[in-house]
């Protein structure tokens, strides 16, 4: 394939996400559940056209998530332990979806967000920008794509764009870090998860654990 091929392939696996997330999936007007079995649907189908290859039974990536899932859930549990950090964490608790709390952690977070999104990002769309860009020029591109496919749900969160554009990309050049040590997407998927359940139920126990309570 020409590098101008190349390149054309690159923006179309790009684009496809973004559009995705930012003005398909919001126009099917969804409910939660619903937007869960699409986005784990849309990511099966965008990694068998682009030859995902997440490698989820990597035992070496196993391990590296593990350790760092590990590390995210201390972090979490010394927030809850320091009074200060509890009460203020404890403020979010009201931010959860209208939907049980253990039904998000178990199913939501897990299969719409982390499945979905590593199965896009580390696993298929990565490694083709490495091919075009580089290692380094992959990873940035890759985190900046990462970030601009959160633009709608920071919109519909109320939250504020760029902000969550910055901390997601960044969030991503973490996971693609994962992802290349540990040649899968299982490392980043374990951290992904850590991080997203651990911001769902630290601010419930902390509100829990609150003088107020």
């Amino acid at each position: 394939m020409t590098l101008f091929g190349r390149i054309a392939k690159i923006a179309v696996a790009a684009g496809i996400p973004l559009a995705w997330s930012n003005w398909v999936l919001p126009r099917l007007n969804l409910e939660l559940r619903g937007r869960t079995a699409a986005n784990a649907g849309f990511a099966t189908g965008y990694a068998l056209v682009f030859g995902g290859r997440p490698n989820w039974l990597s035992a070496r990536g196993l391990g590296y998530g593990l350790a760092s899932a590990g590390v995210v859930a201390a972090g979490y549990g010394a927030a809850v332990a320091i009074p200060a950090v509890r009460e203020r964490l404890g403020g979010f608790a009201d931010r959860a979806p209208d939907i049980p709390l253990d039904e998000w952690v178990a199913v939501h977070i897990p299969i719409g967000t982390v499945y979905s999104e590593e199965l896009i990002f580390r696993a298929t769309l990565n490694p083709l920008l490495d091919n075009v860009f580089g290692s380094c020029g992959g990873a940035l591109v890759g985190a900046a794509t990462f970030g601009l496919w959160h633009v709608r749900p920071a919109r519909a969160a109320g939250d504020n764009v760029a902000a969550t554009i910055a901390a997601t990309a960044a969030g991503g050049l973490v996971f693609d870090l994962l992802r290349r040590r540990t040649d899968s997407a299982i490392a980043p998927a374990l951290l992904h998860f850590a991080l997203n359940v651990g911001g769902a139920l630290a601010p419930h126990l902390a509100a829990a654990r609150s003088p107020s309570s």
